[in-house]
């Protein structure tokens, strides 16, 4: 490459032309002196001409290059102390060794130079330790994205609060589509004139409209029972800071009106086109009024969902047409298929058993071959009678089968009813749900995040008492040829009965007319006290686990038991029974081992304190009076702080 900065000297191939030119001369001057003599004083001017012209060429490359240089000092130090870019030097105790005019401004004396690089951001110094090239902070309301080089401890600070404002902005303006539902509003308006009609759509539809018009919100009534709105993710915001009063007011109403109306509303939210986003709302909507209804469902683009409310009980529905809808459908599922795999939850208690016998005739009734899935290695003390009296009847006992023998039985056209959850996790054998497409789920649970995926067929109520209530009303819609037997009636009571606690929680009109039906074809309710019989050991473990009760905030009872020390589900779950019926306690939380390994917490309320929020916190679930979870890797110590907390954040919330 040249060298600009190399004072230019005559060039190689002039003087090869003049060395020629001279002994060219000389052949003349020997053979022709005068016109040697002409060419000679040519020659010489040409020389004269050519060092002159060179000179010139050298002193202007010089004065460019002086000038070039120049300019580029100027640009260096205009770059290092005028462009709006941070620089910062720092020494090996990350203090300020020095920094350009840009970054001075942001000290309090007019230089940062041996100050620490803490002064711009309190976790400076240690976000730089990192293994990161590059990070973010905040200096007096401006957004810095800063470069670091570790080798020559540098900071490049550049600043992008516009940037941030920007994506601010293009994050608070995204589009977000509410679908609000009046719960039960058709159930309510059913026998009402058309005045006290026109009045209750006056009242919601004036509160409703008072709410949107405060936050901003456009909305629009759709139906009877719908409005579907236009929101921002700035105004969600707002609305998720107010923990979404709206439902306050309009239950409200049934103090005024006397009136039991209650709202429920899915949220779409995400960067995604608008059919989608009203996917994402219709699709919350549903896991709000599958979980009760009363509440708000949140879901966005990944799939994630947070829920607001939830605190009062599920409204129990006034009409059959349901029950004999889903009745209809399932017995056509039933007659495509080629066999019916019945699965209740790992751990069966009488409510999955006897669901899942009452689903067995249901198949049978169709003509159609069932079997149901039971671990026998995975049988409690609450459901080992109801068991063992299943095993005395050959014929019905040949329709339990284990896991591993389902594997053997399913084919991809067989009809999977999964009873008493919904939860993929907790069924008896999982891998049974990837090998057929035709999936029904029937549950009285509260619907929570982790579904089974693309079912046939759902009948999920969290009004009824129990699964075993469903499936009794299921079974009176099916054909008259129906013939129950006296055990396989009063399992499915057994599952009633247990649920309710004797038909004293969670009980409404419909469950005791599936208790007759079950009753008028034969149940035995001795029979089943004999199966809820307990071992007198078990009696006295569990009062011992009651007396290491405490009252928590005046009116929760927490219990748990000694470390190392293994207690049932059942157990834990009795005993959380025993401690709610004790005089002002409003709720019930006992913690124990497990055999797993695990930490398991049962809880119960009378329905002031919703346990499923608190117990879905911990990554469990289960009804608004009646919920539970399993923790790994904690302690009995470590779960009751983290329940502590939980229910502090719950009642100021």
């Amino acid at each position: 490459m040249h060298d600009l900065q190399r004072r230019p000297k005559l060039s190689r191939h002039l003087w090869v032309i003049y060395l020629l030119s001279i002994t060219l001369l000389g052949f003349i001057w020997y053979f022709q002196w005068m016109l040697g003599l002409l060419m000679a004083l040519l020659l010489a001017a040409s020389i004269y001409y050519s060092i002159r012209t060179e000179r010139t060429l050298q002193n202007e490359t010089e004065e460019y290059i002086a000038t070039l240089s120049h300019r580029i000092k100027r640009v260096g130090e205009e770059a290092l102390l005028e462009m709006p870019i941070g620089i910062i030097l720092y020494n090996e105790d990350y203090f300020i060794e020095w920094a350009n005019p840009y970054m001075n401004r942001f000290a309090d004396d007019d230089t940062l130079v041996g100050k620490s690089v803490n002064t711009l951001s309190d976790d400076l110094t240690s976000r730089i330790k990192e293994s990161k090239d590059e990070l973010w902070f905040n200096v007096e309301g401006y957004e810095f994205q800063t470069t670091i080089k570790k080798e020559e401890r540098l900071l490049y600070l550049f600043d992008r609060t516009t940037q941030s404002e920007i994506q601010t902005l293009y994050q608070n303006e995204q589009t977000v589509l509410l679908v609000i539902f009046l719960d039960n509003y058709e159930e309510i308006t059913q026998n009402m004139d058309d005045t006290l009609k026109s009045q209750l759509n006056s009242k919601v539809t004036s509160v409703l409209n008072n709410w949107a018009h405060d936050y901003g919100i456009y909305m629009k009534r759709t139906s009877q029972d719908r409005f579907l709105a236009v929101s921002t993710k700035e105004i969600l915001d707002q609305l998720e800071k107010s923990k979404f009063d709206i439902l306050d007011e309009v239950r409200e109403l049934n103090a005024e009106q006397n009136i039991p109306i209650t709202l429920s509303i899915g949220i779409g939210l995400g960067s995604v086109e608008l059919p989608t986003l009203g996917e994402l709302a219709q699709s919350s909507l549903d896991l709000a009024l599958g979980r009760g209804g009363d509440q708000v469902a949140i879901k966005d683009e990944a799939g994630k969902v947070r829920f607001y409310g939830g605190r009062t009980n599920p409204m129990e529905k006034r009409t059959r047409v349901r029950a004999r809808v889903i009745s209809h459908a399932l017995k056509e599922l039933i007659k495509e298929s080629d066999n019916v795999i019945i699965m209740g939850h790992k751990s069966p208690d009488m409510d999955s058993v006897g669901a899942a016998i009452g689903i067995l005739n249901i198949a049978k009734t169709n003509g159609v071959e069932g079997y149901i899935v039971l671990d026998p290695d995975d049988v409690d003390t609450g459901v080992y009678r109801l068991v063992e009296g299943i095993k005395e009847d050959e014929e019905l006992w040949e329709h339990f089968i284990d896991p591993e023998e389902s594997e053997a039985v399913i084919t991809s056209r067989s009809l999977i009813v999964v009873v008493d959850t919904h939860k993929p996790s907790m069924v008896s054998n999982q891998r049974l749900l990837s090998k057929s497409e035709y999936k029904v789920v029937i549950d009285h649970h509260r619907r929570a995040e982790e579904f089974i995926d693309n079912p046939t067929l759902v009948y999920m109520e969290p009004y009824a008492s129990s699964t075993a209530e469903l499936v009794t009303e299921l079974l009176e819609y099916q054909p008259k040829s129906l013939k129950l037997k006296m055990l396989e009636a009063t399992a499915l009571l057994a599952g009633i009965i247990v649920d309710t606690k004797s038909f004293t929680l969670r009980t409404g009109s419909r469950t005791f007319d599936a208790a007759s039906y079950l009753r008028s074809k034969g149940a035995d309710t001795v029979l089943v006290q004999q199966f809820m019989k307990e071992d007198l050991d078990i009696y006295i473990k569990r009062s011992k686990l009651i007396e290491r009760a405490e009252v928590y905030r005046d009116s929760i009872a927490i219990s748990k038991g000694k470390p190392e020390e293994i207690y049932g589900g059942v157990l834990i779950a009795q005993a959380a029974d025993t401690l709610l019926t004790m005089s002002g306690i409003n709720a019930s939380f006992v913690i124990s081992e497990r055999s797993d390994g695990r930490i398991g917490i049962s809880a119960r309320s009378l329905g002031e304190v919703n346990v499923q929020i608190i117990m879905e916190k911990m990554n469990g679930g289960g009804h608004l009076t009646n919920a539970a979870t399993q923790i790994e890797d904690t302690t009995i110590d470590d779960a009751e702080a983290l329940l502590k907390d939980i229910i502090e954040e719950y009642f100021a919330s």
